[in-house]
């Protein structure tokens, strides 16, 4: 028999860490492939992990309760395969590169198979290491200034970690610093108010990413927010003509959200430069139209599902993807992957009884549509006997975009096409 280390693996986009919150599995045990072993959770979802192969745990490498980082051994088994998954350090002679291209400057990029020069001399870059510096979207003349641990000055795995966490600690002192003054003002007024007047909640843990992201965004991106009025009577009126019938052939609830999904996603077709993210200087145009729907939880807490290619689905499909991704996440069931890979953002306002609304971004997407309530208006329509004032159903949608790469004249074509397609709704 031979040793078979479990990893902890990737939780989503932008995940690093996750807590181990209960072992499904003790020393001794035997499990088969799937068995589920741990619970762990993270900042955007709880999930359990399977085992990858058959066999008996031999040894559990963490508490419950610890914080592990992706890519970790969490656990040992004893398998009968005749060979172990001992990690591979890395090695110059046998590793393999292929080429990439690193920009320096502003101007320029260096094209290489496996190094960047660095002066007169070359940094070597694993595929490991280049797959992290694509992830954490580290610029090249960021690159080019880390001092590598490894043989011959190479960039190792925790070099790139260790300038994230200080990049990221950096970031966050200057955030505090920021907002200090305004919590120390705050301090001193609370201090003025008698304890039995206030209740002090503790954020929980999915309180605090929120609240971290939140202001990440609105450092990172120049926030604008353009409104249009939108007229859905047809919709309206095709709505309650359909749904009965809709929820007995289809057995599902027939809400207004997958309409504006699939306008949404029409509309975006004919304005790709909607459907965009930053990477320092470069604008990333995504070819898949994934549309994450901004989900309240029982917690009042907010989780975004992706609907991933939404533009290829129709309004059958969509409606059994929305009302299945909102179902579990309500019930704490979603999978890491049904949470990351959004390039644009819908949040439905109109279900508070909102009238309009001016959203944060979900970084690293440029913008993000609010729905708000549909309600009846008098408004002055065109028949052929001149000008009428008439009873509609009129919503109000904004475009929340990133100014750097958004203009305001793009947004407004964008939500013209997205009424177009709303009104003539068939």
């Amino acid at each position: 028999m031979s040793e078979f280390k479990v990893v902890l693996p990737s939780m989503g986009e932008g995940v690093t860490d996750a807590t181990i919150t209960k072992w499904l599995v003790k020393t001794g045990d035997t499990v088969n492939e799937d068995t589920p072993l741990v619970e762990v959770a993270t900042d955007k979802v709880d999930s359990e992990i399977p085992s990858p192969k058959k066999g008996i745990v031999e040894k559990l490498l963490f508490n419950e309760g610890d914080v592990v980082p992706i890519g970790a051994n969490i656990l040992i088994l004893k398998t009968n395969d005749t060979e172990s998954n001992e990690e591979v350090t890395e090695k110059p002679e046998i590793q393999k590169f292929s080429t990439v291209a690193i920009p320096v400057n502003n101007n320029e990029q260096t094209s290489v198979n496996d190094e960047i020069k660095k002066g007169e001399s070359k940094i070597f870059l694993s595929p490991l290491v280049r797959q992290m510096i694509k992830e954490y979207l580290i610029p090249g003349d960021e690159i080019i200034n880390i001092n590598g641990t490894g043989l011959g000055g190479r960039i190792t795995k925790i070099d790139i970690e260790n300038y994230i966490n200080k990049k990221t600690e950096q970031k966050n002192i200057n955030i505090i610093n920021e907002v200090k003054p305004v919590i120390q003002q705050q301090a001193k007024q609370v201090e003025n108010i008698a304890v039995n007047e206030v209740e002090i909640i503790e954020m929980d843990r999915m309180r605090k990413i929120i609240a971290g992201h939140m202001l990440n965004s609105v450092h990172t991106s120049p926030h604008v927010t353009s409104f249009i009025e939108v007229d859905v009577t047809k919709i309206v009126e095709w709505r309650n003509k359909h749904k009965d019938e809709f929820l007995k052939k289809y057995g599902e609830k027939l809400t207004y959200m997958p309409i504006f999904i699939e306008a949404t996603a029409n509309a975006i077709r004919d304005y790709p430069l909607v459907n965009v993210s930053v990477e320092g200087n470069n604008i990333l145009v995504k070819k898949n139209i994934n549309i994450g729907i901004a989900t309240a939880l029982p917690s009042w807490n907010l989780i975004v599902p992706v609907i991933k290619n939404a533009d290829q689905m129709n309004l059958i499909g969509l409606t059994k993807s929305l009302n299945d991704l909102a179902n579990r996440a309500r019930q704490n069931k979603l999978l890491p992957d049904e949470i990351k890979g959004g390039t644009f953002t819908i949040t439905n306002l109109g279900s508070f009884g909102t009238l309009a609304g001016t959203p944060i971004i979900n970084q690293p997407e440029s913008a993000i549509l609010a729905l708000g309530e549909i309600r009846k208006k008098p408004a002055v329509i065109e028949t052929p006997n001149g000008d009428a004032i008439a009873i509609r159903s009129i919503i109000i949608v904004s475009l929340t975009f990133d100014h750097r790469v958004i203009d305001g004249a793009l947004a407004g074509a964008f939500l013209k096409k997205l009424s177009e397609y709303l009104e003539n709704f068939s």
